[in-house]
């Protein structure tokens, strides 16, 4: 059941993402209509979540590289201290 999870929402969300891309555009309305008209498609702003993500990941890695040399440490202390029980 567990290895289903995963491609099922995998499936999901790709099927969701075609299917929205898919959609047609929204017609600008008329000008002389007096309505003020839609003043086009605007972009969608990615630095917000663009830099979360960066600062995430650099924390995370910066806790891999700390964790791997506290472990280098403690590993190193460990052989000398068994070096030290045999002499």
């Amino acid at each position: 059941m567990k290895k289903l999870i995963f491609p099922l929402l995998l499936a999901i969300f790709v099927s969701l993402g075609i299917a929205v891309s898919a959609a047609p555009p929204i017609p600008p309305s008329d000008p002389s209509s007096g309505g003020g008209g839609n003043p086009g498609p605007v972009g969608a702003p990615i630095d917000g979540g663009l830099g979360i993500l960066l600062v995430m990941g650099a924390a995370y890695g910066g806790k891999k590289l700390y964790m791997a040399r506290k472990k280098k440490q403690n590993d190193k202390k460990e052989k000398e201290i068994l070096q030290n029980e045999v002499c």
